[in-house]
């Protein structure tokens, strides 16, 4: 049995701990399923009543109308326990972070709370990251105006966290941008998450990226696996990636195993994103595969991409509350 399906099965046996105690809880279960990915993504041992703590913690510590009193705190929790070894410190510094993601200019939303996520993991001092975020997404929102949101936060503090001037940045970006809608890619927000994410990468050849993506995309067809727009971000990630086609089998192989779960079977779009993530996280794992660089990169990747199901989880959620009411 390869790694990426043993991943899977540690994500299996999570979600299953996660919803034997949060049955209650939950009538998503894409919630638990983002907590169960976390871990797995980042290698960390599961304690249901470390975690448990740490979700309690987070419910006693905000104010009654944050969103992390709700279900996102469920995620962030993930999160913190993933990430730090001290999640109560971490927590106060999180918080303390995001309130400076705020000051900067940025709207409070879940991806408010993403990006100010990986201004605290990411490499560069936060007090220099954030501001220089802002800036990107305004120039992001001045490329794209009807295309960029609240989604693409954490995506630009990622991008604050490279060292390229601003405006080669933005333009290396829109020329990726441009190449993918030739290859046949349609301009989106999601597109224009794809260009982000191939610019990251920054050491193999733009054009080399972008076919990747085009191969990928196509062999995904080929398939039966019916790619959208939403996977334009995840394409790109297996883009950093060479054999396209024995990634692509593994993917197949895990997105089966996920529709063929009673719990799973529902959710075969997210199933497709949460199979290349255990891939991804897989590969990230292998030293000989990715350099040290882009292994933070990726890892970094992920959560941000994790950011556009939590925020879309908890949209759907909500408006279901509030059409039942």
């Amino acid at each position: 049995m390869n790694q990426a399906m043993h991943k899977f099965e540690a994500y299996q046996e999570i979600f299953h701990e996660l919803k034997t105690k949060y049955k209650w809880s939950f009538s998503d279960n894409r919630i638990l399923m983002m907590a169960a990915s976390l871990y797995v993504a980042n290698e960390k041992e599961f304690n249901l009543k470390r975690y448990d703590e740490i979700v309690e913690y987070i419910k006693g510590e905000v104010g009654l109308f944050s969103t992390l009193k709700g279900n996102d705190r469920f995620t962030f929790a993930a999160m913190l326990d993933t990430k730090f070894d001290d999640s109560k410190a971490a927590f106060k510094e999180f918080i303390q972070t995001y309130d400076s993601v705020i000051e900067a200019g940025f709207h409070r939303s879940t991806f408010s709370y993403i990006a100010a996520m990986v201004a605290l993991t990411g490499e560069k001092d936060a007090s220099d990251a954030i501001p220089r975020s802002y800036d990107i997404y305004k120039s992001m929102k001045s490329n794209h105006f009807f295309f960029t949101g609240m989604d693409d936060y954490p995506l630009a503090m990622l991008l604050a966290q490279r060292e390229l001037e601003k405006d080669a940045m933005m333009a290396e970006i829109e020329s990726f941008y441009q190449k993918l809608n030739e290859a046949g890619f349609r301009k989106s927000n999601e597109l224009q998450s794809m260009s982000h994410i191939l610019s990251l990468e920054g050491k193999t050849n733009p054009d080399t990226l972008v076919s990747r993506c085009q191969e990928m995309f196509s062999l995904m067809k080929e398939s039966g696996l019916k790619p959208k727009a939403m996977h334009y971000p995840h394409i790109a990630l297996l883009a950093f990636l060479d054999q396209a086609k024995v990634n692509l089998h593994q993917v197949v192989d895990i997105f089966d195993q996920l529709n063929a779960e009673k719990d799973f079977k529902w959710q075969k779009d997210f199933n497709l994103v949460m199979a290349i993530q255990l891939l991804i996280a897989e590969k990230v794992g292998e030293s000989t595969v990715l350099s040290t660089a882009l292994h933070s990169t990726i890892q970094a990747l992920i959560q941000a991409q994790q950011a556009a199901c939590i925020a879309a989880v908890s949209g759907a959620t909500a408006a279901a509350s509030t059409a039942g009411a």
